[in-house]
């Protein structure tokens, strides 16, 4: 048992291990019951939204030795995947930040059995994330006498920005009828508006509905060049600039629709709220804590070269 368990560097007493003399980090912290490394992964169940991502792993708590009290989560958005370190982002306990509820309402933390009846599974939902960005999420264990297991990590992207395709082709026309003929100033600044009020993504689109249709009297961009002047019609062009190829790709499909998915998820709160220094004696398996299943709502877009049913 001492071998399996403790490494052969100590014995099993109990459901933990004394290690022996020898078996001691520099740190001064006994190392003859390994720390895991924890396994980060996206949600199967879960497909990432324009906001949302879910992620879940197991606990890496052994059935004898070292006691897991924590998991540390970082999350953070990354500009140039090259430069992913330049930055820590976030950092959040699990315990004394996400059950506890001291930390982001935006984040929902869970936990429940795994396939098997001894394994606990662990669960994150970010759901306030940005459309159209990468994020990378880190995670490490922490035992009960404060040793750090490797970290795991997991990029993810959230999906393209939502976008009411009526409305956008309602804008579309309306630009028209402002373009249309003689254009007064006060029809100028009514465009130009219009234009900025609107959401990049939908401006996005309004562009490709207004090409689409009336590309033959000039298409967008020299329509209100002309229009509006290069100056304002600058202003609202860069706008869109910061769009992703993907996601420009698909505003320019030929219909989107909207749905709004409704899906479960686990949530929970501790229910002994200990002082943290106490924590650190304990394993986070023992906690006490409350746990219902939830629905969220989830918009999505559908693209298609056809109109969807």
């Amino acid at each position: 048992m001492s071998s399996y368990w403790c490494a052969g560097k100590g014995d099993v007493i109990e459901n933990w291990c004394r290690c022996d003399l020898s078996a001691f980090s520099k740190d001064g912290l006994p190392s003859c019951s390994p720390l895991r490394q924890p396994v980060l992964r996206l949600a199967p169940h879960l497909e990432p939204s324009s906001t949302m991502v879910a992620l879940e792993w197991l606990d890496v708590e052994p059935l004898i030795g070292c006691k897991v009290s924590d998991y540390i989560i970082q999350h953070k958005k990354v500009e140039d995947p090259s430069e992913a370190e330049i930055y820590t982002g976030e950092v959040l306990s699990f315990s004394d930040d996400l059950l506890s509820g001291l930390g982001s309402s935006c984040i929902a933390a869970g936990r429940r059995h795994g396939d098997h009846s001894q394994s606990v599974l662990y669960s994150l939902v970010f759901k306030c994330l940005e459309p159209d960005s990468l994020y990378k999420f880190t995670l490490h264990a922490v035992d009960s006498r404060g040793r750090r297991s490797e970290s795991s990590f997991v990029f993810a992207r959230t999906s393209c920005p939502m976008v009411d395709d009526i409305r956008a082709e309602e804008v579309a026309d309306k630009v028209y009828n402002l373009y249309n003929g003689y254009t007064s100033g006060k029809e100028q600044q009514t465009a130009y508006n219009t234009l900025m009020e609107i959401s990049p993504p939908m401006l996005y689109r309004v562009q490709h509905h207004y090409n689409s249709h009336y590309e033959k009297f000039g298409d967008f961009v020299w329509r209100s060049e002309d229009e509006l002047g290069p100056r304002k019609a600058h202003l609202i062009l860069r706008r869109v600039e910061r769009i992703s190829r993907y996601c420009g790709a698909l505003l320019r499909s030929a219909y989107i629709q909207s749905r709004t998915d409704t899906v479960p998820y686990i949530f929970c709160r501790r229910e002994d709220m200990l002082p943290s220094s106490s924590v650190w004696h304990s394993s986070l398996q023992d906690m006490q804590v409350s746990c219902t299943e939830k629905l969220m709502s989830v918009p999505r877009n559908t693209y298609g070269d056809s109109k969807l049913r």
